[in-house]
């Protein structure tokens, strides 16, 4: 049939008028929820204030001169007096002076001001003054008079609505700057905040990337989909790593207190960072030699297992000797190099960070190595026992960590909401729990193996998607309230927000790589850790690079709003001057941070042609 003969579709017709209706009364509810009134930006006061800013915010207030300044002040009468005005209230007409014309009006009536003998080329704001005393500095009506070759100027000004039988006046102070321009206060506070807020950015872009990465292979589902346990392996798996964590941090905080009084001494701290590891090294190759003549007894596998743990005690212990000599270390260079104190007291913060985190480092390691070796012990429980032994194994340790998970959970409830009653939210989450670990054992076949992988992948999205949702604004102000105003609650708020948008992003870039090189290495028999670390990590190094440049340029920008509630940087600095009407000294550090974020986009440009 002829295209032109086609008889048109009155359904089709129909769905596109709807489609457009639809559309414009959706937009048309849009402008009235949102109040646009283009009538507002057309009155004439809008218009003057807008004028106003904009030419303030393209004068930003980066230089100035030393001013010679030249005051005059005339009289005038509003209104006009009765008897006419005195003839004995001019201004001497020594140096510069200032005539009206006529020296008497009623508000609203339009004088003509003009200015004699000024210095050449000046300019200076003109007001109307009200009251007896010139001297005044409320003033009414400001203007900028400006002086041509020959010191002159003349302008009409309009009367304000300030009637006074007194005299007032209408005073100039003409402005002639002197000598070379020098940097504003501004400028230099604009200069420090600058700094500040690039390395608040680079550290928070630092320690981000660093925590991102690894969370970024647990957030990849084509990494986590094949990880798969048995049931035994996986309860014993979490009851290790529980119980790791809890008994490491108690050994580490005990080490800590116990090596507390040696470790401030400098002498004994810094002998202790070296001599430790030269013992630790020795320990560790006697305990795990590269090759056993004979088959190790029993007895010998027990011993190399407690010198094991005395060699983590050692390391422990060595952590806090290297967060003592750090702590006592960056003081005394700090006094003795003046110069360079920032190094003295950058040792005594990584003295004090370290200090804090050991037991931390102590408790994941602790509960990565036991439930690690328990999960061991489950996965060959699993192949070596019977199906009926190991259905037994199954209910009873799939019941056990049920209990434990859901206990936990409730007790975050508890803590948070304090609802004061430990039979609810703590011993019936146990039960419940454990009545859903023992049903998850009994609907599994005994050694089945469980997407163990796939739940954790899940697990870990929903924590970085709700994490992600809330704006680093928000987390600033959490971290003001702990640690205080200033760029450390900045720094601690960005580094949070880039921990979470980061894994995102690293992760879907996992996900996005060809599978062959994986493939291959798993096909030779390769485990988890050489296949991420020989087919995933070499696809992934340019991508993570271009991303963790464009997150310090996004920490950048976005430290200018974590500045507005106390997260320091140049937003603090910025919201200062807004809130006092300063636009040319926000408009210094609007320039501020557009030549920041254009240099940091050139680099990140550069090294992703290098790298990429």
């Amino acid at each position: 049939m002829d295209k032109d003969n086609r008889k048109p579709n009155i359904w089709k017709s129909l769905t596109l008028g709807l489609a457009v209706l639809l559309g414009i009364v959706v937009y048309a509810y849009g402008a009235e929820v949102t109040r646009v009134n283009l009538g507002e930006l057309q009155s004439e006061r809008r218009q003057e204030s807008m004028v106003r800013v904009l030419r303030a915010l393209f004068r930003p207030d980066l230089l100035e001169y030393d001013q010679v300044l030249e005051p005059r002040v005339t009289p005038i009468y509003v209104p006009c007096p009765a008897g006419g005005v005195p003839e004995d209230l001019g201004d001497p007409r020594s140096g510069g002076y200032i005539t009206v014309t006529p020296a008497c009006g009623s508000p609203g009536d339009v004088v003509r001001v003009e200015g004699f003998n000024f210095m050449p080329n000046a300019e200076g704001p003109l007001r109307f003054v009200p009251g007896s005393d010139p001297e005044n500095p409320v003033g009414l009506g400001q203007l900028f008079a400006n002086t041509d070759a020959q010191g002159n100027f003349s302008m009409d000004f309009t009367l304000p609505n300030r009637e006074s039988e007194d005299v007032q006046y209408i005073r100039v102070i003409m402005r002639q700057n002197e000598g070379a321009p020098y940097f504003t206060q501004n400028a230099k506070d604009t200069w420090d905040r600058i700094v500040e807020t690039v390395f608040m950015a680079l550290l928070a872009t630092t320690i981000g990337t660093v925590l991102a990465v690894p969370i970024s292979f647990t957030a990849a589902r084509n990494l986590m989909k094949p990880v798969r346990s048995p049931i035994a392996s996986i309860a014993l798996n979490v009851i290790g790593w529980l119980a790791g964590i809890y008994l490491a941090y108690q050994v580490a905080a005990w080490i800590g207190g116990f090596t507390q009084q040696y470790v401030s001494v400098l002498p004994i701290a810094l002998a202790s960072v070296v001599v430790v590891p030269i013992i630790a090294n020795f320990a560790f190759r006697w305990a795990v030699p590269v090759e056993d003549a004979e088959p190790p007894t029993r007895a010998l596998q027990i011993v190399r297992n407690l010198v094991l743990l005395g060699i983590a005690a050692l390391g422990i212990y060595a952590l806090y000797a290297l967060a003592g000599a750090m702590s006592t270390l960056g003081p005394q260079l700090a006094r003795q190099f003046s110069g360079v104190a920032f190094m003295g007291n950058f040792l005594f913060r990584l003295g004090g960070i370290l200090d804090l985190l050991v037991p931390t480092i102590a408790a994941l390691m602790g509960g990565g190595a036991l439930g690690g070796l328990l999960a061991r012990v489950g996965q060959q429980a699993t192949e070596r026992l019977p199906e009926a032994a190991v259905k037994t194994m199954n209910i009873v340790l799939a019941g056990l960590a049920g209990a434990v998970l859901a206990a936990l959970f409730g007790a975050f409830a508890e803590w948070v909401y304090q609802f004061g009653n430990p039979v609810a939210t703590l011993w019936w989450p146990a039960i419940i729990g454990a009545a859903a670990g023992v049903l998850l054992a009994v609907l599994t076949q005994p050694k089945a193996t469980l997407g163990v992988g796939i739940a954790l992948y899940y697990v870990i999205r929903t924590i970085l998607n709700a994490l992600r949702s809330i704006e680093a604004l928000v987390m600033a102000i959490v971290f003001v309230i702990a640690v205080g105003i200033g760029p450390f609650a900045g720094m601690l708020a960005l580094g949070l927000h880039t921990i979470v948008s980061l894994a995102k992003l690293y992760s879907e870039q996992v996900e996005s790589i060809s599978s062959g090189p994986m493939e291959a290495l798993q096909a030779t028999g390769a485990n988890s850790l050489q296949t991420i670390v020989y087919a995933v990590v070499p696809q992934i190094i340019p991508p993570y690079i271009a991303y963790t440049l464009y997150r310090w340029d996004i920490n950048v920008r976005m430290s200018t709003i974590i500045g507005f509630v106390g997260g320091g940087g140049i937003g603090f600095l910025l919201q200062q001057n807004i809130n006092l009407l300063n636009y040319r000294g926000a408009s210094t550090q609007m320039v501020a941070i557009a030549v920041v974020v254009a240099t940091l986009d050139y680099i990140s440009s550069v090294v992703r042609e290098r790298y990429t």
